[in-house]
């Protein structure tokens, strides 16, 4: 296991290294090292690394949502209320849509089939956008109209839509019929997230006041520690009672960062988000590595001409669902441009549920793979370059005073 590690962190930070000093993002070299390093090629990552895979990526995950919450402003949210929650399920309702109405013909597949692929494409990657989103909110890039924070709450709450519409579809596809219980679930999650994480926060906000006026002050590096550890709780929470009730995690650590940050003092929310920060740097090359070791390479070859026309055809639906989400909105032609680019990354979610339908013993199952694994190779750089290279252009970025 330990030579892995040295394997993900070394490689993956020096391709990282390689991609930016040619002006690409660093995330090409990481996901291009798990590939590489992974089961799928040259075999070099222990089975124990490979094991754990998924709930590395999702500690990773919670670093860079933690960083989010502690950055987030909620008079920000509050502006972006109406289009943040439309993009949250719109732009990937038109994706599989799009999925529904060409793939039959262009794929071969029954409409169920395609319901089903179109669930598993139909997700943004928060690990993509997240950090990009934090980063122009701290250099304030959008920030004038809450664009940043707009994108990150959309983002963070549409692959809860998007994996219910996936087992409900696979579940279609095997026969069974839809559950509507399951949609109820929907905003049941994201409201139970919300609340779970805010009481969470704010118990946890209170015991360090506590402390420091009971005169016991709390290094802000074990702060660190305890909201990591409290974290992980509030995703074993979603895991504990999915049987009996929906929660969202993910929502539950971002709601539960942003209000330490609106009860602690901005010195103290500052210092934790810039250590959250410093622990990105090594959780995103687990993040990415660990996707791209996800990747089967070989399907890419199955795909073909005609699963790369299906993607940027959703792409282009996709593109509308947005669009329908910033009608009445005071954004500008660029901004919204900017916004249609960073819904663009597909890379956590399908590499998470890609080759379920292929192990439910699927008709459809290789082929959904197979445009899966196309579909990150093709959208994650190409929407990380995307935002990387429009952001100044697009975005108008806001002066202090």
């Amino acid at each position: 296991m330990l030579t892995s590690l040295a394997l993900i962190f070394l490689v993956g930070l020096s391709l990282a290294g390689i991609f930016q000093l040619l002006k690409l993002p660093r995330i090409i070299g990481m996901l291009l090292t798990g590939i590489i390093l992974g089961p799928y090629a040259l075999n070099l990552l222990d089975d124990s690394i490979l094991s754990i895979s998924s709930d590395l990526r999702q500690m990773a995950l919670i670093i860079i949502l933690l960083k989010a919450g502690l950055s987030l402003n909620l008079t920000d949210l509050k502006k972006v209320g109406r289009p943040a929650i439309m993009m949250s399920f719109v732009p990937a309702s038109f994706e599989i849509l799009a999925f529904i109405l060409f793939a039959p013909a262009i794929l071969n597949i029954t409409r169920i089939e395609a319901a089903v692929m179109g669930a598993v494409l139909g997700a943004v990657s928060p690990a993509v956008v997240i950090p990009r989103m934090v980063q122009l909110m701290d250099s304030k890039y959008g920030t004038n109209k809450s664009i940043p924070q707009l994108i990150l709450a959309g983002a963070s709450c549409d692959d809860i839509f998007v994996i219910v519409l996936f087992t409900t579809f696979a579940s279609m596809a095997q026969g069974g019929k839809a559950n509507l219980i399951d949609f109820f679930n929907i905003p049941i999650s994201i409201i139970l997230g919300i609340i779970l994480g805010a009481i969470t926060g704010y118990i946890i906000s209170t015991f360090f006041e506590k402390a420091y006026n009971l005169n016991h002050y709390v290094r802000n590096s074990t702060k660190v520690l305890v909201i990591l550890g409290i974290s992980f709780i509030l995703m074993a929470i979603e895991t504990w009672l999915k049987d009996i009730i929906s929660i969202s995690g993910l929502l539950a650590v971002v709601s539960m960062a942003c209000v330490i940050k609106i009860k602690s003092p901005d010195a103290v929310s500052d210092r934790l988000s810039e250590k959250f920060g410093k622990l990105w740097i090594g959780a995103e090359v687990l993040l990415f590595v660990l996707v791209g070791a996800a990747v089967d390479i070989r399907y890419t070859m199955d795909a073909g001409v005609a699963a790369i026309l299906m993607i940027f055809i959703a792409l282009c639906f996709r593109a509308i669902g947005v669009s329908l989400c910033l009608l009445k909105t005071q954004l500008n032609f660029k901004e919204r441009c900017f916004c249609i680019i960073a819904y663009i990354p597909k890379a956590t979610v399908q590499a998470a549920i890609g080759s379920v339908p292929l192990a439910m013993g699927l008709a459809c199952g290789q082929i959904v793979l197979s445009v899966a694994v196309l579909a990150i190779l093709i959208t994650a750089p190409l929407g990380a370059i995307g935002m990387d290279i429009s952001y100044q252009k697009l975005l108008t970025q806001q002066k202090d005073g």
